[in-house]
């Protein structure tokens, strides 16, 4: 009977020890209730002692956590809807006052401190013009506020080391979308209609020259035309006086046959001449 009673010792001391044994690892902070009241705080790393049964530990994770939210909507100085979509990064600073406000619960503190940093947020939007908030230094906008942002948030025991800008919109609803596209599309049509009038004069001014470079080539073929039939009436006119001087007969029986031809071109023509004129001399009988 003796050894179970020292194995039940054995057991139950195993277990008092474990029970009073807890580990805070690399990273981590903890605190230990006494009877649900904090009787220690912000243990850092290593081996710690409680009281079982008596005592109890919460460890909680003090590395840096984003802290994300959904897309919120902002009016500017102009009273234009923007749409800013964030995310922050924070860690627990003082346990005793993340347990104390939370219950130690993160999703707690990510609940409070959502409205903490969208008003902080909104303060320095409603301050400044669409053109700032769209492309002004986004830093300064938001070291502007990280100091007001922790002030709210060190009574939930957390600090915000950072808070960034993802993107920022121009809501689908809001008129300013409409205004930016409407600025867009006149400044396109002002550029289209530059882009046309400058086409429309650069083709008068090359139609013009066309029509000028086809007057010159017009004239001057014209020129030589006539001087080429200039030439060609002086030669035919030398032609036909060698020729007349050669044999004259033969030259006034050619020019009638010439004469004829035209009058009698339509095979309509009637011709009343007396039958002595010259014109007829080559078409009498001749015997």
């Amino acid at each position: 009977m003796k050894a179970p009673i020292w194995i039940a010792v054995i057991v139950a001391a195993l277990f008092t020890l474990l029970g009073s044994v807890f580990v805070v690892k690399e990273g981590e902070t903890a605190i230990v209730l006494n009877l649900g009241r904090v009787s220690r705080a912000d243990l850092g790393p290593g081996l710690h002692f409680k009281v079982p049964l008596i005592e109890n530990d919460l460890v909680f994770d003090r590395r840096l956590q984003v802290l994300d939210t959904s897309p919120e909507r902002y009016l500017t100085s102009e009273r234009k809807d923007v749409s800013v979509d964030f995310f922050s990064l924070g860690q627990i600073d003082d346990a005793t006052a993340f347990f104390r406000a939370t219950g130690g619960d993160e999703s707690v503190a990510i609940k409070r401190l959502e409205p903490i940093v969208k008003d902080s947020l909104r303060n320095e939007i409603n301050a400044r013009t669409l053109q700032q908030v769209v492309s002004g230094d986004r830093s300064e906008m938001i070291d502007a506020q990280l100091d007001k942002i922790n002030e709210g948030a060190s009574t939930l025991g957390v600090r915000i080391v950072d808070l960034r800008i993802k993107q920022i919109d121009l809501p689908t609803d809001s008129e300013v979308i409409n205004n930016v596209y409407a600025r867009m599309s006149a400044q396109r049509r002002q550029v289209a209609s530059a882009l046309r009038a400058a086409g429309e004069e650069q083709s008068r001014q090359i139609r013009a020259e066309a029509d000028r470079e086809q007057t010159v080539l017009v004239a001057e073929a014209e020129r030589d035309a006539q001087r080429l039939r200039g030439e060609g009436d002086a030669e035919a006119a030398r032609t036909y006086a060698s020729a007349a001087n050669k044999d004259p007969a033969f030259y006034a029986f050619q020019r009638s046959l010439e004469a004829y031809r035209e009058s009698f071109r339509d095979g309509q023509a009637l011709i009343v001449l007396d039958q002595d004129d010259p014109f007829l001399q080559y078409l009498g009988n001749d015997r």
